[in-house]
């Protein structure tokens, strides 16, 4: 990978009314013109999105809103756009014009921070105007800041306060480095087919591998034609690989084909651990079983791509998921920045590992689930479950697997 992952990298959204200065603060952030800024109330019509190195923050994913207080039909649609993104935020950055000062739209946004647990900046746009109003009293010990983006004045402390919201590790495990050791020998399973991407491995198995490299073992990746064969060259130099990890859509051939003493687990289920849902995840999995005639499902994926004729989420797992319930079940998609709201006509949600979504927008997700009583889990934890090997495939995470005790 030659650059940080839009999901590993600190989102910085930028909120306030039109007009307030979002997109002349991103611009003076940066340094460039990213965002066009106009006079005109409403330039900015959907949220925009920019990955960069930006010092001292390193690597971030800067988000330019539309106006909070837009209006008319439109309007109403754009500012739905932008509370969308506080699902995602790791820290927000509100524009307040220093000329108007703090309003009722504002502090709906500030109570929306606070019960969000989002960090947030308020930042007092266009202070070189003479007609600047003084900082409320009771928002004087909130976090903030007055600049003016116009003159480029105190814009590098600006950053400097963002710099120290970004969170040191905002990861509790690695993906895997916790579960080997030095020099062990960690089998990758890839399948290469016609849903696989031309000319690179997807994702979680690029983060896997440098995961991997980082914690000083050595990754092997073969396709599941390959692996029945390399796990016996392995074998028969006396050597016993650390652990192996599959793709969930070839997790059966592959838990036959591992001996029991090797752990085996799956990439989605690594995921799940890395962004903090492995236990909910595993949890929801056992809704399966009470699935009932006419139950809808929902599958939902964090990116957007083209379906190829045998497509995973849209093909093959209602296909696994009827033959193993044995029941005529609805199904309804999701795709992209896509969640409904309004989960209640579903009996569970089935989540794809979430490799290309935050973990913040991650576990909105699933906290969205869980308020509405919905069982949710993902991919790889469903399909270990329909082909029976759940509990193997945790044996890498005793804690987890106290679930099934």
């Amino acid at each position: 990978m030659n650059q940080t992952p839009a999901s590993e990298r600190v989102h910085i959204a930028f909120f306030g009314k039109r007009n307030a200065g979002k997109s002349s603060i991103i611009n003076a952030i940066t340094g460039q013109n990213l965002a066009i800024v106009s006079p005109v109330k409403g330039t900015t019509t959907d949220p925009v999105y920019k990955t960069m190195e930006l010092l001292p923050l390193g690597p971030v994913m800067l988000i330019d809103t539309p106006g909070i207080d837009d209006e008319g039909e439109l309007g109403a649609l754009r500012i739905k756009k932008t509370f969308q993104v506080l699902n995602k935020t790791d820290i927000a950055v509100l524009i307040i014009d220093s000329t108007i000062g703090i309003t009722s739209i504002e502090e709906e946004l500030i109570s929306l921070f606070h019960k969000k647990e989002i960090p947030f900046l308020l930042v007092y746009n266009k202070s070189d105007l003479k007609s600047s109003l003084s900082v409320r009293p009771d928002f004087k010990n909130l976090p903030g800041i007055s600049v003016s983006a116009k003159n480029n004045l105190y814009i590098q402390e600006l950053k400097e306060k963002l710099a120290s919201l970004i969170p040191s590790n905002p990861h509790r495990y690695p993906i895997v480095g916790d579960l080997i050791q030095p020099m062990d020998f960690v089998i990758l399973v890839v399948p290469i087919d016609k849903a696989a991407p031309k000319g690179r491995l997807i994702l979680p198995q690029q983060q896997t591998i440098r995961d991997i490299l980082e914690h000083g073992a050595v990754s092997v990746t073969v396709r599941d034609t390959e692996f029945a064969e390399t796990l016996s060259r392995f074998q028969k130099h006396g050597i016993k690989p650390g652990l192996v990890i599959t793709d969930s859509q070839v997790f059966s051939q592959i838990s036959h084909d591992t001996p029991k003493d090797i752990m085996l687990t799956s990439f989605s289920i690594l995921f799940a651990r890395y962004k903090g849902n492995l236990e909910t995840l595993v949890k929801g999995v056992t809704a399966l079983d009470d699935l009932k005639d006419g139950d809808t499902i929902l599958i939902s994926e964090g990116c957007t791509h083209h379906r190829q004729c045998n497509d995973i989420g849209s093909v093959k797992l209602p296909n696994w998921i009827q033959r193993y319930t044995e029941k005529q079940l609805n199904f309804i998609f999701t795709s992209g920045t896509e969640f409904p709201d309004d989960l209640s006509s579903c009996k569970m949600i089935v989540h794809c590992g979430g490799c290309m979504l935050n973990e913040r927008e991650m576990k909105y997700r699933i906290s969205c689930a869980q308020d509405q009583g919905i069982p949710i889990t993902n991919y790889g934890i469903l399909i270990a479950q329909m082909n029976g090997i759940l509990k193997r495939s945790l044996e890498p995470f005793p804690k987890i697997l106290k679930l099934f005790t």
